[in-house]
């Protein structure tokens, strides 16, 4: 490699440290070439061990390897292609307090592999903290992307919004659900209910406040039409280890009891298929898919459905078990157990509401949210990731291009597709001069808990926040610091005068990086949304404003001119139903 690179490139290269996050389907290959290139100081971090399911793209694994650290068997392997490099592995993970700006400091540059948004946010605001340039890359299937991030030059990874994860409204899941995936969510939620962590908002019971219930019937019809009908409500946990896992209550509490209960609900199947009951001393043994000698991909007969339901509830018993007093189990799709109860379940309740079963491997896919990854992908995003490595160490960021993978040959008949970095977005709430967000909820139903972990940590990225009320008196609600706050959690933002237009200040002492936050309330919000993040508040209002007066157009056929008070956010009458009809995402 050193007579294809101009001497003071490769210089450069063999001289320089650099970090890759990530040992896994691009890791392998990228590590592989940082090698081969002539890079001579190399760490890599990965949280993850190496499964069977990897060993089909992940070259450098190999059977015996299962079960032991990504990082470490990927630094051995990738020493066999040059024992001279050095290369430091972690197995852990790199949102670790451990590995604050001071770590990232000492890289001449930083690599991404990585498969999940809330790593990539964070290395993404390390880089930006450290002042050190970051290649990101990303593959799904067929596709790819390799950009370059360098702070005050181009676009961070979080400038632009991130298509959200698809959600579905709680009642869909509990009382009306359509399509398959809302019977593999449904099962997921139950895994969690019987052996995870639980969580109300997944709760697999019949939902009474269904909003569909409410709008049709009206609250006393509503009333009258559950009288008499409420279910004891009790922890599923606990009501399962009370039946000591007893496969057949359990089954026929789920997917017959519930079941029953939710057809008295007649309101829901007056335009709808009503679900059908299941008995477990009597179902089908016939599938529904043609013969296939290939367990994943043939579709179970209700009663293989049940018999392989109760033999993962009796080995799922035994593993929780085996935790103790207040352990839990986390689902894993490479956990055969874990993946066969989702399986089964979802498929019952699929066959229940007349909905098409699928697979195990679909249902792997869609429970564990997998893109097939295809290793020919990875290893030309591992090959784009170092050619724009070279362009950075040749201090050649103008050369710098954002390159994308097709599946197929684009209108330009390219394959790979290059174009120019954008300059950062003035108005980025990470490296903006001033970073800024507005998040609407209601202060009277949002706790400082869900505060810190549903919207700073999960939705904004944070991992050590703290935040202090911008109100003069320096009022901390929410502390970085092990149990220094922690009587604040279950307190609603409202207890600390936490009101519409009000300001926290939020600060992450890990990454380095300042939020201010303007609470905008509101008493509710549509699809069941707890919270919402959006632009400044002069650009959401004119968003508001803008769509009130075309509303207003379509139903009393006024001019575009006319235009309404309703919907002010300052306002103190201010009308909530419009407002959750007509607020978008703004950045």
């Amino acid at each position: 490699m050193k007579n294809s690179l101009s001497p003071n490139l490769y210089n450069n290269v063999s001289n320089c440290k650099v970090l890759v996050v990530g040992a896994g389907g691009i890791g392998c290959e990228l590590l592989k070439n940082l090698v081969l290139t002539g890079f001579s100081d190399i760490q890599v971090i990965d949280l993850d061990t190496i499964d069977v399911s990897n060993l089909n793209r992940q070259f450098l694994f190999r059977k015996e390897h299962v079960g032991k650290s990504k990082s470490q068997v990927a630094k051995e392997s990738a020493l066999k292609f040059n024992p001279n490099v050095n290369i430091v592995a972690y197995h852990d993970s790199v949102m670790n307090p451990d590995y604050g700006a001071d770590f990232f400091k000492q890289f001449k540059l930083v690599m991404n592999a990585l498969d999940n948004r809330a790593a990539r946010n964070h290395v993404n605001r390390m880089c930006l903290a450290a002042d050190v340039p970051l290649v990101e890359s990303g593959t799904a299937g067929y596709l790819g992307q390799v950009t370059v991030i360098k702070k005050g030059l181009t676009e961070c990874y979080e400038c632009r919004p991130k298509a959200a994860q698809k959600t579905f409204p709680g009642c869909t899941i509990r009382n009306t659900p359509s399509e398959p995936i809302h019977c593999v969510v449904w099962a997921k939620h139950l895994f969690n209910q019987l052996f995870g962590e639980e969580d109300p908002d997944q709760d697999v019971s019949p939902d009474t406040e269904d909003p569909e219930l409410t709008a049709a019937a009206g609250e006393s019809a509503l009333e009258k039409e559950t009288e008499g009908k409420e279910i004891e409500r009790k922890s599923t946990r606990v009501w399962a280890m009370d039946t000591g896992y007893d496969a057949e209550k359990i089954f026929s509490k789920l997917f017959r009891d519930d079941i029953k209960y939710l057809l008295t609900m007649e309101t829901l199947w007056k335009k709808r298929r009503p679900p059908e009951p299941l008995d477990y001393n009597n179902l089908s043994d016939e599938s529904p898919s043609s013969t296939n000698d290939m367990r994943d991909q043939r579709i179970w007969s209700m009663k293989e459905c049940a018999d392989v339901f109760s033999k993962c509830l009796a080995k799922l018993k035994t593993d929780l078990a085996a935790q103790g007093d207040g352990g839990m189990l986390v689902w894993d799709k490479d956990d055969d157990k874990a993946l066969d109860f989702v399986v089964s379940a979802a498929n019952v309740r699929a066959n229940i509401f007349g909905i098409s079963q699928k697979s195990r491997f679909d249902i792997k896919s869609m429970a564990g949210n997998i893109i097939p990854a295809i290793a020919t992908t990875n290893a030309i995003i591992a090959g784009l990731i170092v050619m724009e490595a070279l362009k950075i160490l040749d201090n050649k960021f103008d050369k710098c291009t954002a390159v994308y993978l097709n599946r197929k040959p684009n209108f330009r008949k390219k394959l790979l597709d290059a174009g120019r970095l954008d300059p950062p977005n003035p108005k980025c709430y990470v490296c903006s001069a001033k970073p800024e967000v507005t998040v609407v909820l209601n202060t009277q139903k949002i706790t400082i808990k869900f505060l810190e972990d549903k919207i700073l940590k999960s939705e904004l990225g944070m991992v050590a926040p703290d935040v202090e009320i911008d109100n003069g008196l320096g009022t901390i609600i929410i502390s970085s610091e092990e149990g220094e706050t922690e009587q604040n959690n279950d307190k609603f933002l409202s207890k600390f005068n936490i009101i519409n237009g009000s300001r926290l200040k939020c600060d992450d002492f890990l990454q380095n990086y300042n939020l201010n936050i303007t609470i905008a309330h509101v008493e509710k919000l549509e699809d069941e949304k707890e919270f919402m993040v959006v632009g400044d508040m002069a650009e959401l209002q004119a968003k508001l404003d803008e769509n009130s007066k075309k509303k207003e157009g379509e139903s009393s056929g006024a001019t575009p001119g006319n235009t309404s008070s309703k919907g002010r956010i300052g306002s103190v009458n201010y009308h909530s139903n419009l407002y959750t009809k007509q607020i978008l995402v703004i950045f």
